[in-house]
C-alpha cells in the first residue's frame, strides 16, 4: 500500500499522526520554491501543525524550483509524506511519525509556468518561501518574461509583477516574503536583487513603490538537521512498522528554529508560528545568530580535535563518553556563553545550550567529527576568534577549555603533503584526510619540530586570524602546556584528569 489520500483511512496506528480529510479542502495560501527536505521538515512542519490545531488554515503550493524534471514523485503521493522525528528533547528520547499535508501539490517551472503564474493571482496567497541554495540569491540578467525566467529572484520577480498587475497594486496585496537561503540578511539581499532586476527590466514606478511598500521581505534563520531519507535497513523497518509504502519519507532531529525578523503585521500573516516555540517572529534576529554560530558551531569547532584525537568518529558517541560531555559542558557554559559579542541573556543561552547537548546527544544523527574538520581554520576563524578576542576584554584569565580545544586543534593539523598533493595527518597510527585551504601553513609551522616554535609561529598569523594571539596573556603559554600533554599523554587521557579533578 503506497502513502495516498485515499489510503490514509487505512493507517490506523497509534504513534502515526494522520491528516483530518478537512485539511485537503484548505486554501492555498505559499508559494514555496524548492523541494528539499528542509524545507518539507521545518515550514512545511510548522504549517502542518497549525493546520491541524485549525489556526494558519492554509496549504503550500511547491515550486519545483529548477527548469528540468517532473514532479511525479509527489503527484503518485497526492504530496503526502512523512516527517519521522527521532531524538531528544531535555533528556527524554522522542519517537514521532507525523503524516504532513501541508502541500497541495508540486509544480515544475519547467512544464507548468503558466499554472505557477496563476497562483500569483490568487487573492488567498500570502506567503512566498524559499531555499534555492546560497547560489540562489545571487544576480543574474534575467528577463522576467521568458517562460520561466533563469534565476530564482527573476522568477520572484515575475510572480510579484503578475500580482501587481491582478490586483491593481492595491495595499493588501502585498505578499510576505521568507528566505531560508543560510546567508546573512537573507530577505535583504534578496529584495535589493529583485528591485535591481525590476529596474533592469523596465518595470514601471508604480509596481517599483508597490513593491517596497506593500511587500515584507524578511531576514530569517533556519536550524535543524535533516538527514533526509531513512537509510534502507531504517527505511525498510518504518514501511514494515507503518503498514504503507512512502518514498518522500523524511528524517529530523527533535529541535527546530525558525527565526524571522518582522513585525506585527508579518507575525499576523504568519500565523501558524503560534503553534510552535521554535518559531520566533521578532524585530532582530541577530541574537539567535549569534547563538547558533557560537553555542553550536563554536562548541563543534572547539571541540572536534578533542573528540576525532579521542577516537571518537562521531558526536553521539563522543558524548556518551562522561569525561568528553564535561568537557563541552564547561566549554559551553563556563567559557563560551559569557564570551559572546553580542548582548545575550545568559539564562537564554544557558537555555540554548541545554538544547544543544541534547543535539550533541541524540543517536539517530551520525554526524562524523572528520566532516565537521573541514575547512578547519576558516572555521576557528570565524566562529571562535571573535569570542576569545571578547573573552580578554572582558577578563584577565586565560579560557582554559578554550585553550585545550586550541591546542587539539593544532596538534590535529598536524600534516605531511602526499604524492597527489593532499595533506594526511596521523592519529594513533591511523592515517585522515585534512581537507582545508590552510593546511600548507600548518604544515610548515609543524616542520620547526620544537613545540614552542610550532605554537608561536601559528599563534602569531595574522593572516590566519587577523589578530596576533601571542598578545593575549597566558594565551601562547596555555595552549603549548595543552600541546605537550596531548603530545605526551593523548587527549583522552586530559579529558580524564579533568572529570577527577
Amino acid at each position: 500500500m503506497r502513502l495516498s489520500r485515499y489510503n490514509l483511512s487505512k493507517i490506523d496506528l497509534p504513534d502515526v499522526v494522520v491528516p483530518d480529510a478537512k485539511v485537503f479542502e484548505l486554501p492555498e495560501k505559499v508559494l514555496q520554491f524548492g523541494t528539499g527536505v528542509l524545507l518539507r521538515a521545518l515550514p512545511d512542519y510548522y504549517i502542518d501543525k497549525a493546520n491541524r490545531a485549525g489556526i494558519f488554515n492554509g496549504r503550500v503550493v511547491v515550486v519545483k524550483s529548477t527548469d528540468t524534471g517532473s514532479a511525479t514523485e509527489f503527484d503518485r503521493q497526492d504530496s503526502l509524506y512523512t516527517l519521522y522525528i527521532k531524538g531528544i528533547d531535555k533528556g527524554t528520547e522522542v519517537n514521532e511519525q507525523i503524516v504532513c499535508s501541508a502541500v497541495s501539490r508540486v509544480l515544475a517551472a519547467g512544464g507548468d509556468w503558466d499554472a505557477i503564474l496563476n497562483v500569483a493571482k490568487s487573492p488567498d496567497l500570502k506567503v512566498v518561501i524559499s531555499n534555492t541554495t546560497e547560489v540562489g540569491i545571487q544576480l543574474v540578467q534575467d528577463d522576467i518574461r521568458k517562460n520561466p525566467p533563469v534565476s530564482f529572484p527573476g522568477k520572484l520577480l515575475a510572480v510579484l509583477y503578475k500580482r501587481f498587475e491582478a490586483f491593481k497594486g492595491s495595499a493588501d496585496s502585498g505578499l510576505v516574503i521568507v528566505p531560508t537561503e543560510l546567508i546573512v540578511d537573507n530577505g535583504k539581499k534578496l529584495e535589493a536583487i529583485v528591485l535591481e532586476l525590476a529596474h533592469l527590466n523596465k518595470l514601471e514606478p508604480a509596481f517599483m513603490d508597490w513593491l517596497e511598500e506593500h511587500n515584507h521581505f524578511c531576514n530569517s534563520l533556519v536550524d535543524r538537521i535533516v538527514p533526509g531519507k531513512p537509510q534502507p535497513e531504517l527505511a525498510s523497518a518504518m514501511e514494515e512498522s507503518c503498514g504503507y509504502e512512502d518514498d518522500l519519507r523524511v528524517v529530523s532531529e527533535v529541535y527546530s528554529l525558525w527565526a524571522i525578523e518582522g513585525n506585527l503585521q508579518v507575525k499576523d500573516v504568519l500565523s501558524f508560528a503560534q503553534v510552535d516555540e521554535g518559531v520566533v517572529i521578532v524585530p532582530n534576529i541577530e541574537m539567535f545568530r549569534e547563538l547558533k554560530l557560537r553555542l553550536l558551531n563554536g562548541t563543534h569547532t572547539l571541540s572536534c580535535a578533542v573528540a576525532f584525537l579521542s577516537g571518537f568518529k562521531t558526536v553521539s558517541e563522543a558524548m556518551e563518553d562522561e569525561s568528553f560531555a564535561n568537557f563541552i559542558n564547561q566549554l559551553m557554559l563556563k567559557e563560551i556563553a559569557p564570551a559572546i559579542p553580542y548582548e545575550v541573556d545568559y539564562s537564554a543561552a544557558a537555555d540554548f545550550a541545554g538544547k544543544v547537548l541534547d543535539r550533541f546527544r541524540n543517536p539517530s544523527i551520525e554526524h562524523q567529527w572528520i566532516s565537521i574538520s573541514a575547512q578547519y581554520s576558516s572555521k576557528i576563524k570565524m566562529r571562535t576568534i571573535p569570542l576569545l578576542l571578547n573573552h580578554y576584554k572582558l577578563h584577565n584569565f586565560v579560557p582554559h577549555y578554550f585553550a585545550l580545544g586550541f591546542a587539539a586543534f593544532i596538534r590535529f593539523m598536524k600534516s605531511e603533503k602526499s604524492e597527489d598533493g593532499k595533506y594526511v595527518g596521523k592519529n594513533n597510527g591511523k592515517e585522515y584526510a585534512i581537507t582545508d585551504s590552510q593546511a600548507d601553513v600548518f604544515s610548515e609551522a609543524w616542520k620547526m619540530q620544537e613545540l614552542p616554535g610550532v605554537v608561536n609561529a601559528l599563534l602569531s598569523n595574522k593572516t590566519l586570524w587577523e589578530a596576533d594571539l601571542t598578545q593575549l596573556p597566558g594565551f601562547e603559554a596555555a595552549v603549548l602546556h595543552h600541546l605537550q600533554q596531548i603530545t605526551e599523554e593523548g587527549t583522552h587521557a586530559i579529558l580524564l584528569k579533568e572529570t577527577t579533578v
